[in-house]
């Protein structure tokens, strides 16, 4: 794929569509909704980032995620019900590497809408955009050790568990072991 059109796509990250969700880029008016989740220490345990302590901040985060959309350095969609337009969390890459063909993806998700598919819709879409779009070879994703859902939700949608990294990362004042999947275009579902 062209160099060129790819640095455009990855700055100007498209809407995609599925059949209960819109994902699109995060915007400030999200900031309620974001928050919602985002304030929450169950949601946040497994995940590097602590829960944001007011609506202050979430908004102060949505002005700098906003800013680095333009120079294709933020690379997560806001994943929105088509229902009622509600933010319920976000999903994408937390790392692109072009060179390799490969990135790394993330998500979270409003404790509200877990059990309905949705994370399972949007990691899917986000999937099929990686291998289709960008014509990555391989996708990534680690998780922390004990964070069961995510786990499963990897293996539902394909993805190969690579091994663990012992004590591999340092958050939240300890150390903290990850679970490393993969899934390579060739074993997609």
């Amino acid at each position: 794929m062209n160099e060129k059109y790819l640095d455009y796509i990855i700055k100007h990250i498209p809407e995609l569509e599925t059949p209960r969700l819109i994902l699109r880029k995060i915007k400030k008016s999200d900031a309620a909704d974001m928050f919602e989740y985002a304030s929450k220490e169950d949601v946040t345990k497994y995940l590097l980032w602590n829960a944001h302590e007011s609506l202050k901040y979430t908004k102060k985060y949505l002005k700098f995620l906003v800013s680095k959309y333009k120079t294709g350095e933020y690379l997560d969609w806001g994943i929105v019900l088509k229902s009622n337009n509600k933010l319920i969390g976000t999903c994408g890459f937390a790392s692109l590497d072009l060179a390799n063909a490969k990135c790394e993806i993330g998500y979270v998700l409003n404790p509200d809408y877990h059990k309905n598919g949705y994370a399972y819709e949007a990691v899917g879409k986000i999937l099929e955009y990686a291998f289709d779009t960008l014509g990555l070879n391989r996708i990534e994703a680690r998780v922390i050790k004990g964070n069961e859902p995510s786990i499963s939700l990897l293996k539902r949608c394909g993805m190969t568990e690579e091994g663990e990294g012992r004590e591999e990362i340092y958050v939240k004042g300890e150390y903290k072991s990850l679970i490393h999947f993969s899934l390579l275009k060739g074993e997609r579902l």
